[in-house]
């Protein structure tokens, strides 16, 4: 079946100085012949005129040819950029899908035959959605990395790995009568058993690369009338959340995104921790209580005016996820009690005393819940689903009875690995046996 050729707008809708409009498939040539255009010298930017079937100029702009498989598809791609202003896009865009064998795009569809042509696996296709969507400077390198190929170099280097051990037990099993070395079933099991290792120590990563690529969440909590919404107005610089003196004005959780350090950090206001009699306030601390219990970090804020006094709802809520927090420093008048208590963060949001320091504190915990070093984290649900049920596998093969049942979970546990990089091939297994052993020389 020959491919149909797609086209889509690659660059964003809306009115713009430059519109990228994009050709990709076998027909690209022919598209280009019918817009009065000739084939340029590859990746080289040529002016062009676009025109028409009735001959109409659609706009005077420049063409790009990038030949197969030499493209982002692997397929013949011609860029066309073209002036940004709606009817020049509609335009062009009309008399493309005019064309004979010439369609628009289905979301997500070039980066489909750019993996299909062997252009990138899986995991690269994930990260080249994530570069596209990142907002900070950590997804922007986390999803750079992984798009290099740092999750497809180890999840391709297990695969090696237990495709090499499965590849022994075969051997073991189909060629019994063959002179293989005496070691070769015992060094097969510790391979797996080190491959085990490095799988649960790639899963026990604390979710920091989810945390980077969909952000840290920091729910404020604590008594009514502490300053927890003059607290969140004052670490994101703006007036995000009503502030008043009167007790349950905060009736919702309010969220609030920012980039902090380099890392996206969600902000959560929440209502006053308190026994109210008002349903929907009521609604609200319960609101407050589970965002708490899912946050990554909470910020526990007490109220300096009563001050030793800790809110003993808020105080039930304190873990090793939690900053401590005393508002309203000001109005302690020993300031030796700081010292007393150096757990805390005094602040007072009123004067701006300690906010600065709150924030570096904040940032320092943020950097600790997301930063994965220069390793290759997991970024998605998927990756565990799928490490989880190749280590689950292994855990079968280890404890079978009979060698022909620990094949064939071996064969899953390879399976569940091609399934995060998108490659599932069995027949390298045989490659393996014949290279390593020389069976039938």
């Amino acid at each position: 079946m020959i491919a149909e050729t797609i086209f889509a707008l690659a660059s964003a809708p809306g009115r713009a100085g430059i519109a990228v409009v994009r050709v990709s498939g076998p027909g690209a040539g022919a598209a280009l012949a019918a817009l009065g255009c000739s084939k340029p010298e590859p990746r080289r930017a040529t002016r062009a005129r676009f025109r028409d079937s009735a001959g109409a100029l659609i706009d005077d702009g420049l063409l790009l040819w990038f030949p197969a498989p030499q493209s982002f598809t692997g397929e013949d791609v011609a860029e066309l950029h073209i002036h940004g202003g709606r009817a020049v896009i509609a335009h062009l865009s009309e008399t493309l899908a005019s064309l004979k064998g010439v369609r628009p795009a289905e979301p997500g569809e070039f980066t489909r035959r750019a993996f299909e042509h062997g252009k990138f696996d899986l995991t690269q296709a994930e990260a080249l959605a994530d570069l596209i969507d990142a907002e900070t400077r950590a997804q922007q390198r986390q999803a750079l990395r992984q798009m290099g190929g740092a999750l497809k170099e180890l999840y391709d280097d297990w695969r090696h790995r237990l495709v090499q051990a499965l590849a022994h037990l075969e051997a073991v099993i189909d060629f019994p009568d063959e002179d293989l070395p005496p070691h070769v079933a015992a060094r097969l099991w510790d391979e797996v058993a080190d491959l085990r290792r490095d799988i649960t120590a790639h899963l026990d990563d604390k979710h920091r690369g989810e945390r980077t690529r969909d952000g840290v969440h920091v729910a404020i909590i604590g008594p009514p009338n502490a300053g927890k919404s003059s607290l969140l107005n004052a670490l994101v610089r703006r007036d995000a959340a009503i502030v008043s003196e009167i007790p349950g004005t905060t009736r919702d959780v309010i969220e609030v995104h920012l980039d902090l350090g380099g890392y996206a950090v969600t902000i959560a206001d929440t209502a006053g921790l308190r026994d109210a009699g008002d349903a929907i306030e009521n609604e609200g601390i319960r609101r407050a209580h589970k965002r708490a219990s899912d946050a990554d970090l909470k910020i526990a804020l007490f109220d300096g005016a009563r001050f030793p006094l800790r809110d003993a709802s808020t105080e039930a809520l304190r873990d090793a996820r939690t900053l401590a927090v005393v508002n309203k420093a000001d109005l302690i008048k020993s300031p030796k009690i700081f010292d007393a208590h150096d757990a805390l963060h005094f602040i007072s949001v009123r004067t701006g005393f300690g906010v600065a320091e709150l924030l570096a504190a904040l940032e320092a915990r943020v950097r600790d819940e997301s930063d994965a070093g220069a390793g290759a984290p997991l970024t998605r649900e998927r990756h565990r689903v799928a490490l989880g049920e190749c280590r689950d596998a292994l855990d079968r093969a280890k404890a079978a009875a009979l060698s022909e049942l620990a094949a064939e979970d071996l064969r899953l546990a390879a399976r569940a690995l091609g399934r995060l990089t998108g490659r599932v091939d069995v027949d390298e297994i045989l490659d393996v046996v014949f290279r390593d052993f020389c069976i039938g020389k």
